[in-house]
């Protein structure tokens, strides 16, 4: 479970400093949607869809945590790929239930969601805290030593 939750970080630095600018990029941008979201909170509790019927506020809710605290979460690169889901189901609800699966309407949310999907697989590599979690938790692992 901890190498599900902590994935061993790529050796390539490169790489990871590619992967910090996607999160960097991307989060961010993904944060400014929830923070017009948060800002206009009180006319979209009325026309906020609501393709789950779950209630329009509920559904408001989720996407705003999932813009919001879960893109924190993804630009730190912390309990990355848990705070990953919520922004990829989000996505996934926009793109096929709001949008109808049309690439015209809903193409901004297929490309986050092709993007959170691919950034999913490749971990948050090494400039992240989840990286530095996994070197600690791997710190007296004795398997890297050769007798």
């Amino acid at each position: 479970m901890k190498d599900f939750l902590f994935p061993k970080p790529t050796d390539s630095r490169g790489f990871s400093l590619l992967l910090l600018c996607f999160r960097l990029f991307f989060g961010l941008m993904l944060l400014l949607h929830g923070l017009e979201k948060v800002y206009n909170y009180t006319e979209l509790c009325f026309v906020f869809p609501d393709p789950m019927h779950i209630g329009r506020e509920v559904s408001l809710l989720f996407v705003i945590y999932a813009e919001i605290l879960c893109s924190l979460g993804f630009i730190c690169g912390a309990l990355y790929r848990l705070s990953m889901i919520p922004m990829i189901i989000a996505m996934l609800v926009a793109f096929f239930h709001v949008h109808s699966a049309s690439i015209v309407q809903g193409e901004l949310a297929f490309i986050y969601l092709m993007v959170f999907i691919i950034l999913y697989i490749a971990g948050p590599g090494q400039y992240s805290i989840d990286a530095k979690i996994y070197d600690y938790l791997h710190a007296n692992d004795y398997d890297a030593y050769e007798y």
